[in-house]
């Protein structure tokens, strides 16, 4: 029997290797006229990063792409590449992924507040508490079953729902093991802000929002404002650029642009009037120096991150 050649094998093989270069390549480019963002829920429901987004293709005349999502899972779509930049608010999720290496050249560019909101009629007689008082004051009557008491949480892993774990936890409650689960009186919903406002209102039921969702919802609310004020209601929101050396495919450069051009104080301007005419006041205030760089925001909020002219 004649002995088999390998050249044709290995000739396949060199080939088969170059397509997987290319493959590879190709995934690995970045598109320099898309710049994706994940973005938390509220921006996008409020309307405001639609308005950005229009604002950004006009003067850049890239296509912006958005997925709107939790927190949570808008970093881990970033973990994943697919996306280029988050705007998010969760301090704590968002030290994480930059201590990851995941996340480079943040800036935190506005904030505004987190609310309890619930039914006029008050069955927990939160009004007016702290927020951690205004907390157990639901957990006690909700465990007790008194009647017209529920709580409903967005249970997604949001800047949101992260930050409802945090004043349970200073009320003394253990989150998983206390309140999760803990009865009838706790409902998560798994959705977006604006999705989680709509199920409160029909159960009649107490929910943390965040200011600006709630405005926009207001006029298909009949829930009210209970507890507004409070170190823990405090909501900042950050730009973040995903890192590439960490994820292929992301469009650095436009990230890095569009992190310069919000926290220039001409866009900020039309973030800090945005809402003004509607509701009369802005749902979100734009973030300074000095202000941004101390507590309780402890942030930067100025200085480009751009690498191009």
């Amino acid at each position: 029997m004649k002995p088999r050649s390998w050249m044709p094998l290995l000739g396949i093989m060199v080939v088969l290797l170059a397509a997987c270069a290319v493959t590879i390549s190709a995934q690995e480019a970045a598109n320099p006229d898309v710049l994706r963002i994940a973005t938390t829920t509220s921006l996008y429901d409020t309307g405001l990063l639609n308005e950005l987004e229009d604002m950004y293709e006009n003067i850049s005349g890239v296509d912006v792409q958005i997925i709107a999502q939790g927190t949570g899972q808008a970093l881990d779509t970033a973990r994943r590449g697919d996306v280029d930049l988050v705007t998010v608010h969760s301090p704590g999720l968002e030290d994480e992924f930059i201590a990851e290496g995941y996340g480079i050249n943040q800036r935190c560019f506005a904030y505004n507040n987190f609310l309890i909101v619930g039914p006029a009629s008050d069955p927990a007689g939160i009004a007016n508490k702290t927020p951690v008082e205004a907390f157990e004051a639901i957990y006690v009557a909700g465990t007790n079953n008194t009647p017209g008491v529920a709580f409903i949480s967005r249970g997604d892993n949001s800047g949101t729902h992260n930050r409802e774990q945090q004043i349970w936890k200073a009320a003394g409650h253990n989150y998983t093991e206390d309140i999760q689960d803990s009865g009838p009186w706790y409902l998560e919903t798994g959705s977006g802000m604006g999705d989680t406002l709509t199920v409160a209102n029909q159960k009649n039921a107490y929910t943390l929002t965040d200011i600006g969702t709630y405005l926009a919802f207001e006029s298909h609310l009949s829930l009210v404002e209970l507890v507004t004020e409070g170190d823990q209601l405090l909501n900042r929101y950050s730009a973040i650029a995903v890192n590439p050396e960490k994820a292929s495919g992301v469009n650095i450069d436009e990230a890095n642009r569009f992190i310069d051009w919000i926290i220039s104080n001409e866009t900020k301007k039309f973030i800090g009037e945005y809402g003004v005419a509607e509701f009369g006041q802005p749902l979100f205030i734009p973030l300074y120096e000095p202000e941004c760089t101390g507590p309780p925001f402890n942030c930067t909020c100025t200085g480009n991150v751009s690498v191009t002219a």
